[in-house]
């Protein structure tokens, strides 16, 4: 016997409302988050917000002061840019369960998000960048050596 439409729209919208609050709940603790990431390097430490902005920047063991102005941009972009992706991948995480289909109300069927549109190709990655062998660091290092600066 198949269910009263009424029933089943009075469960739709239960479902809806638990999902709204839970949304909502999602939405607030995404905006107490942070990420901080330290360089390959262990000169820089920083720190982005929730939308991946940039809210932190430390030098740290006063490297800095053994670096080129390019070691020092690279250090510090290299940082930002890892603390953005774990932002990233942590809002993909938070928000994966709206994105499903209700287990409950087959008509609630979640919604679709184009992550590598709004985050970038790297988000979907599965695995971090390898790190490379030996002292060797990150392949954007090596351009610093090329650029003819010293």
């Amino acid at each position: 016997m198949t269910e009263p439409l009424e029933k089943r729209l009075e469960r739709a919208m239960a479902e809806l409302h638990a999902a709204q609050e839970a949304l909502s709940r999602t939405e607030r603790e995404l905006r107490e988050t942070s990420f901080a990431v330290l360089s390959s390097d262990r000169a820089v430490r920083a720190t982005v917000g929730p939308q991946g902005e940039l809210t932190g920047v430390e030098f740290l063991e006063n490297k800095y002061r053994d670096m080129s102005p390019q070691e020092l941009a690279a250090s510090v972009l290299e940082a930002a840019g890892a603390a953005r992706l774990k932002m990233n991948r942590h809002v993909m995480k938070a928000m994966a369960p709206f994105t499903e289909p209700s287990s409950n109300v087959p008509e609630l069927k979640g919604f679709e998000v184009d992550w590598e549109r709004i985050f970038g190709p790297e988000v979907l990655r599965d695995d971090e960048e390898p790190v490379r062998g030996g002292e060797q660091g990150p392949a954007w290092r090596d351009a610093l050596d090329e650029d003819g600066e010293d």
